[in-house]
């Protein structure tokens, strides 16, 4: 493999390679970032876009920046969000983090975060 690597990059045996030799070489490597590098990129940045296009007022989120709040109003690009002091905001939607947001609606699913499941499992033992 190493050798054919090397003589197509050499130019072929004596009589050199034609264009479509080393284009054949191509083909798998390029196959192989688009799978595994381009195509999940792509699918993960649908999700982000279906994600922020599904939030509506209402919805607890957290930001890039790791503000936490509640959404009051909901704009073509933007959010008006509610802090915890009653401040309101007004953040972009690129700026919700997707992957923050879900792990606290989990979280609120199952009753609270592990610090709370911990400070619970004390409080029983005394």
């Amino acid at each position: 493999m190493i050798q054919l690597f090397i003589s197509l990059m050499a130019g072929g045996k004596e009589g050199g390679g034609s264009g479509l030799e080393q284009f054949m070489f191509l083909i798998p490597i390029m196959l192989v970032f688009y799978f595994f590098m381009i195509r999940p990129q792509m699918r993960k940045a649908k999700k982000q876009k279906q994600f922020r296009e599904e939030i509506g007022k209402g919805d607890k989120i957290v930001t890039i920046g790791g503000l936490h709040g509640k959404i009051v109003e909901v704009e073509d690009t933007t959010f008006i969000v509610e802090l915890f002091d009653k401040t309101l905001v007004k953040l972009e939607k690129s700026a919700v983090s997707m992957e923050t947001t879900m792990a606290l609606a989990d979280a609120n699913k199952n009753g609270g975060t592990k610090k709370e499941d911990a400070k619970k499992l004390e409080e029983k033992k005394a």
